[in-house]
């Protein structure tokens, strides 16, 4: 049974999801307003990993992971830049799509905006209004945390302890220092929408708790973020869960740790932050990808291109195994010996490290023992043997850990063409002509993406280099 550490009761907890078969997982995504730094990879690609996993055990996955595409840090960004705040967002959403598809992240079910979410973000706050957990001020809506007995259990923190000694003058309106906005009245100029207490947006937190109501339905397995996410923002957006819904909306919090540089969180406010495309230029993406999946996900993780740079070097010795075993026939016969133990017993043990709260650097240890191994089934003449085992098992941690490079003439489309081809595969589809798009489906699959249909038109992703072999 898959275990998991949940947030909440700070304990390992079995999994078990609301429908049996089918998991749903809601997690933050990125305020769209700068390019993206390495600390906005690092969650995408333990839920990625985390999501491959889940598939592998026969699992069906819903993923939702949003854009806070509105939000006071965009607005005086596009300010600063003379830009239209839709545009700034757009242009940035792009580029981590872009960026996630290069670190062989695969795309989101549903990535809903916040812009896009205005009507149930509002529906949402009237029905917390009538229930007595809001109150409307001048514009603004508040939520009172005192209504909620279990405010700060997430967090650890206790109510009157956050505002003990530090001077906080009320705001207009407000009925306690500590309640949070659900509605933000539109300064001037500022962009807005229509509501019952007047022109403005959401607020933070209130879009998070709307939009995995709308898409995952009211009850779900999974909420996922980084641990700065923790307080306030997850432990008011519970609070605002369990008021409209008089119950949890989450079986389990799960939170990634922090990537720091000299031990000072990385982050664009503080301007210490290496952009992803930065270090794309350095490095291979499979490099970057996996050195993020190096130590246990809840861990943090300490930023230096060196240690980069010495992860690329212990990878190097998974590649040269595979390039010697890609070709291989499957084996026919097993052996006596260590070697040939750890050979057919790798997927057992290296689904079991997944299984254990997705420890992925238990399952990077599993498999350089078993590249160990591998070789000395070689060394010792039983190579057809040994290739043949290496083969499948590489392959298997590959399709959800992603630590082998993509080879020259895979037939990766440049993304203009691809493009191209999605967009007329949908307009085939629109029109009924299923030859036509069985015919560029086609097309795609032997270029080695994944083709995905869905109410949202064709989704693809790059396949793992064994998936068609």
């Amino acid at each position: 049974m898959i275990q998991v550490y949940d947030s909440l009761t700070r304990q390992m907890a079995p999994f078990k999801p609301h429908i049996p078969g089918h998991v749903s997982i809601y997690t933050c995504g990125v305020t769209p307003y700068d390019h993206s730094h390495i600390g906005h990879a690092r969650p995408a690609v333990v839920w990625d990993v985390i999501r491959r996993h889940l598939r592998r055990r026969g699992y069906v996955v819903t993923f939702v992971q949003n854009f806070t595409d509105i939000d006071d840090k965009i607005i005086r960004r596009a300010e600063e830049l003379g830009r239209p705040v839709d545009d700034l967002a757009t242009e940035y959403m792009a580029e981590y799509h872009q960026i996630l598809d290069h670190l062989g992240v695969m795309p989101p079910d549903y990535a809903p905006r916040v812009t896009e979410n205005i009507g149930p973000i509002v529906e949402y706050i009237e029905a917390l209004i009538q229930k007595g957990k809001a109150y409307a001020a001048r514009g603004d809506v508040y939520f009172r945390v005192k209504s909620d007995p279990e405010y700060g259990r997430l967090s650890g923190r206790k109510l009157e302890d956050m505002l003990e000694g530090v001077r906080v003058e009320v705001e207009p309106g407000k009925e306690y220092p500590g309640d949070f906005a659900l509605w933000k009245s539109a300064g001037a100029g500022e962009p807005a929408w229509p509501s019952p207490w007047g022109p403005g947006r959401p607020g933070w937190h209130i879009e998070c708790s709307a939009m995995s109501m709308r898409y995952l339905g009211a009850h779900f397995d999974m909420h996922g973020g980084g641990m700065d996410l923790i307080f306030p923002h997850h432990e008011n957006e519970r609070a605002q869960s369990r008021a409209y819904l008089e119950d949890e909306a989450v079986t389990l919090w799960v939170h990634s740790g922090l990537i720091t540089r000299g031990d000072v969180k990385m982050s664009k406010s503080l301007k210490n932050g290496v952009t992803l495309g930065e270090l794309l230029d350095q490095f291979p993406p499979h490099v970057l990808r996996t050195y993020l999946l190096s130590v246990h996900y809840r861990s943090p993780l300490d930023f230096d291109e060196r240690y980069i740079q010495d992860w690329s070097r212990a990878l190097s010795r998974i590649d040269r195994l595979w390039q010697d075993v890609r070709e291989a026939p499957p084996a026919r016969d097993v052996a006596d010996g260590d070697w040939a133990e750890t050979l057919v017993g790798f997927e057992e043990q290296f689904l079991a490290a997944l299984d254990d709260d997705f420890n992925t650097a238990r399952a990077f240890a599993i498999v350089f023992d078993m590249v160990n191994a591998a070789h000395r089934g070689i060394d010792q003449g039983n190579g057809e043997m040994a290739r043949g085992l290496a083969r499948r098992n590489l392959a298997v941690a590959d399709d959800i850990l992603g630590f082998l490079p993509e080879q020259p003439g895979t037939g990766a489309m440049d993304e203009a063409l691809l493009q191209s081809v999605v967009s007329a595969r949908d307009g085939a589809r629109r029109e009924r002509n299923w030859a036509f798009s069985d015919a560029l489906r086609t097309i795609l699959t032997d270029a080695g993406y994944e083709v995905l249909d869905g109410a949202d038109g064709t989704r693809v992703h790059r396949r793992s280099l064994h998936d068609t072999n």
